[in-house]
């Protein structure tokens, strides 16, 4: 593995931080104060990125995306992870799970998708099914060669700008010898579909503009055609697309803690108490020492698992670990921070407070940091028959 960046990837990182830089900083104290993205703001900063060329940036190059590879990928991640996510949303990187869809559903979900002329939105949590997915309870069972659909999802992030939603629905029972064991079915979903209702969902203290929204299903008829990939091989979808964005959450955690640090560090050195800078002291530079410390390590960590998605290496555990360390990395970068600015560090004047805010999620959405030391603990132990 090489440790320096190409100059390929170093204009990658340059471009997309610039971006940020140029035209997300500027709103978001606006998307913080009002809580949303305007309709007119979001479609400009679409359009900047198709015209920048890296919307949906992580498709391969045979459906129209920049095809870049997942240590690429988890370069822009990163440098998008600087910015507001209610904004950067709309950079554009449509779920890598529609690369699953059958030549029909290619031209009317993932080729749009890809264009931009469409956004999609995935939804798998349910209230009492966040992390045991085969606890869900929405259902789809067979009527007259269709799909009837009844039951809801919470927390769905981007489901305002969603066209179509990619969900995950039971649609049987097995029994096996550890008890009822449901299969789960992969449908995409249009907004608009009789008996399909979407409405927003609660409010929360993270990432404020980027909403979450409730879908409910009533009797809601679908055809097999919405089927992506196999009936009752809504796992299979799964494990073959889904599990990387555990590494997009690592690299967003990473920049966004550097943009933290900078913060830190800037204020260290200009802030002065008892006659001089506060970076003086060791309470302060030993927590600024940490705080690098940490970041660089979460740094490496995230992009070797990349490293070894490229190398067609086996990865689950180097991602769960990715995610686990960068996310409760942030937390403490944000508080060291927090504590490094004082008073000033809670008051809405800074946007210290807001990134103290927004980190306390990452522990929990993607699979909370108790599952992925369930992942990388039982892959550890696996192949001593434990």
């Amino acid at each position: 593995m090489q440790f320096g960046l190409t100059d390929e990837q170093e204009m990658i990182v340059s471009t997309v931080r610039s971006f940020v830089e140029n035209e997300i900083y500027p709103h978001e104290a606006m998307v913080e104060r009002t809580g949303q993205v305007p309709k007119e703001l979001g479609q400009e900063i679409k359009r900047k990125v198709i015209d920048l060329g890296f919307y949906a940036c992580n498709f391969p190059a045979e459906v129209g995306g920049a095809g870049l590879s997942h240590v690429d990928f988890t370069l822009v991640e990163r440098e998008l992870g600087r910015g507001s996510m209610a904004l950067t949303h709309f950079f554009g990187r449509p779920q890598n799970i529609l690369m699953a869809c059958n030549a029909e559903q290619r031209a009317r979900y993932l080729l749009p998708a890809v264009r931009g002329e469409k956004m999609d939105a995935l939804a798998m949590t349910e209230p009492d099914a966040g992390s045991d997915v085969r606890g869900m309870k929405c259902t789809a069972t067979r009527q007259g060669g269709d799909w009837v659909v009844n039951g809801s999802k919470h927390f769905i992030s981007g489901a305002e700008h969603a066209d179509f939603f990619i969900v995950f629905i039971a649609t049987g029972v097995d029994d096996t010898e550890k008890g009822p064991k449901k299969r789960i079915t992969t449908f995409l979903v249009d907004r608009g579909t009789p008996g399909f209702v979407v409405r927003e969902g609660y409010q929360s203290v993270s990432h404020r503009g980027y909403k979450n929204y409730i879908l409910d299903f009533d009797n809601c008829r679908l055809p097999d055609a919405q089927v992506l990939g196999r009936v009752d091989g809504g796992f299979e979808v799964m494990n073959e697309w889904l599990y990387a964005t555990r590494l997009t959450v690592a690299a967003f955690c990473v920049g966004r803690a550097r943009r933290c640090f900078d913060h830190a560090l800037s204020y260290a050195a200009e802030r002065k108490q008892f006659g001089q800078a506060i970076a003086k002291f060791q309470g302060i530079s030993f927590q600024i020492a940490d705080m690098i410390t940490e970041i660089d390590a979460a740094d490496l960590l995230t992009l070797s698992a990349a490293w070894r998605l490229d190398q067609g290496l086996p990865a689950n555990r180097e991602i769960a670990s990715a995610k686990l360390y960068a996310s409760e990395m942030l937390a403490r970068v944000t508080d060291r921070t927090l504590q490094i600015f004082g008073g000033m560090g809670l008051m809405s004047d800074f946007p210290i407070e807001r990134f103290w805010r927004d980190a306390r999620v990452e522990r929990i959405w993607d699979g909370t940091s108790e599952i992925q030391r369930h992942i990388i603990s039982r892959d550890l132990f696996r192949p001593l028959g434990a």
